[in-house]
């Protein structure tokens, strides 16, 4: 009877154990959930704490502490300064003036003089409008010359050969697609329902590859040879699905953008996400790589000598601010810390500063910031589940703390890789309209395209006017001549002519 009752005991201690592992268990798969509800439909604003690091080293859980009922601080203008109002109109416009006197006025101008006058600014829009271009090439020949053989002016060379379509209708359709963000098959309804121009979809198509495979091409290339020349990048992916062959319905493929900050930037299509997909651009570069913490750059660069790994404060930043919910005063402290970093580096921006006094600032006042969030995170080591929001955001931090460290070592680097993030995120507008490339080939296209367009937003050039002008000249030029075509090359050129004319 004794056996059976301690047998009897021994069972529901096992039972009460299971029972506390499995409500643990739950508690964070609830605390999953919860994230993830709040980052599909929002997540409620949190209060940061002011506690301090000695909160942190004493080790107190924010879970046992009640949130303080504290007024939020007012938000502080970027910087410190007021923005500067932008004029409405640009000064260049083009612009139609229209006159309006009084009737009595105009029946007897002789009898008033003006005394000053009122204005009212419309902007107005003249809707696009087609064209044919008929080139007429007219045959002659010689007077009085029997059997002389007729002449002709030669044909002007064309981006598309035995085709219809202009430079200029090229690079509409091509920013329309690829900045605009209109599929192929919006346009062509637009040009049937509004124009009535019959333009297939699929010839659209055709003149998009052709842009980018026949003309473009090279001067992609030479962008990549500049950045390979450079010793600074950084460097995102961002998902993309495509359509396989056969109908095997969507794969994954990857648009990895390379970005030289004051400098290009240029994608690469990709099928996959592995470190081998770093070969082709970054195949003998030597210098600094500043990415997110994914394994296939950290393998990349273990192979391969010369590169040095540069950690993104803002993966760290975005961890911490996914984890304020389940634990907002360790959270809520760690984002404080983290953003007196980026009040360092607003005032490095304001003022311009040069890579001296940027390496000079971040010794005096980032590396005490640093220095108190690394005692943190080991202090904090150990203290939450891994799996929980809070355990991976300190997780990261710490195998990334020496990378994470290094914009502090060099003024020529930046605090994160937002630059990179930035150059990515027309792409992830693009893809709400257009889902995913057509063919896996499809994808190195619009990398090329994309390549293109973002050189000309980082330089602020109309990308309408640079490809229509580089379209109608491309057929003309030798190969060297293309590659050279670069947005920058193209602007300075225009900067040299317009200082020619003036």
């Amino acid at each position: 009877m004794a056996a059976s009752t301690d047998d009897l005991v021994a069972e529901i201690a096992k039972l009460t154990e299971l029972l506390a592992a499995s409500l643990k268990q739950n508690a964070l798969l609830q605390k999953k959930v919860d994230f993830l509800m709040r980052q599909k439909f929002g997540r409620k604003s949190e209060k940061l704490s002011r506690d301090q690091l000695e909160l942190l080293l004493a080790g107190m859980n924010a879970e046992d502490q009640e949130p303080e009922d504290e007024p939020p601080s007012p938000p502080k203008p970027r910087g410190g300064k007021p923005r500067k109002r932008k004029p409405r109109l640009p000064e260049d416009l083009p612009t139609e003036t229209i006159t309006i006197d009084p009737d009595e006025v105009t029946q007897d101008p002789a009898g008033y003089v003006c005394i000053g006058e009122e204005v009212l600014e419309q902007l107005d829009v003249i809707p696009p409008q087609y064209k044919c271009v008929r080139t007429v090439r007219r045959k002659f020949k010689k007077k009085h010359v029997r059997n002389h053989a007729p002449i002709i002016a030669p044909a002007p060379k064309r981006p598309v050969d035995s085709g219809y379509a202009s430079p200029s209708l090229l690079a509409d359709i091509v920013v329309k697609k690829y900045a605009d963000h209109l599929p192929l098959y919006r346009q062509h309804q637009i040009l049937m329902s509004r124009h009535g121009i019959y333009l297939p979809r699929q010839t659209m198509s055709d003149w998009v590859g052709i842009v980018a495979e026949r003309w473009l091409a090279g001067i992609y290339e030479e962008i990549r040879e500049n950045l390979r020349e450079s010793d600074y990048l950084q460097i995102d992916e961002t998902p993309v699905r495509y359509l396989r062959e056969g109908g095997g319905g969507c794969g994954q493929g990857y648009l990895w953008v390379y970005h030289r900050p004051g400098g290009e930037v240029l994608y690469e299509w990709h099928t996959g996400r592995g470190a081998v997909c770093l070969e082709k651009t970054l195949s003998g570069f030597t210098g600094d790589v500043q990415c997110d913490g994914y394994s296939a750059y950290m393998s990349y660069a273990k192979n391969h000598e010369g590169i040095e790994l540069l950690g993104c404060w803002a993966h760290a930043r975005r961890k911490f601010r996914e984890a304020e919910e389940e634990a907002p005063r360790i959270a809520g402290w760690f984002l404080q810390q983290i953003g007196q970093l980026y009040d360092v580096e607003d005032r490095l921006r304001d003022a311009n500063a040069s890579a001296v006094l940027r390496d000079a600032l971040r010794s005096s006042d980032s590396s005490f910031v640093l220095s108190r969030i690394g005692t943190a995170l080991q202090a904090c080591s150990g203290k939450h589940h891994p799996q929980s929001q809070m355990g991976k955001a300190i997780g990261y931090a710490l195998r990334q703390w020496d990378k994470l460290q290094r914009f502090c070592e060099d003024g020529r680097l930046e605090i994160d890789n937002n630059l990179a993030e930035n150059a990515v995120r027309p792409t992830a507008i693009g893809k709400k309209n257009w889902l995913f490339f057509g063919h896996a080939e499809a994808g190195q296209r619009s990398a090329i395209i994309y390549t293109i367009l973002a050189n000309c937003r980082l330089l602020q050039i109309n990308p309408f006017d640079y490809l229509r002008d580089v379209l109608a000249r491309l057929p003309y030029m030798t190969n060297h001549q293309a590659r050279v075509m670069t947005p920058a090359n193209w602007l300075a050129e225009q900067v040299r002519a317009d200082e020619k004319a003036a």
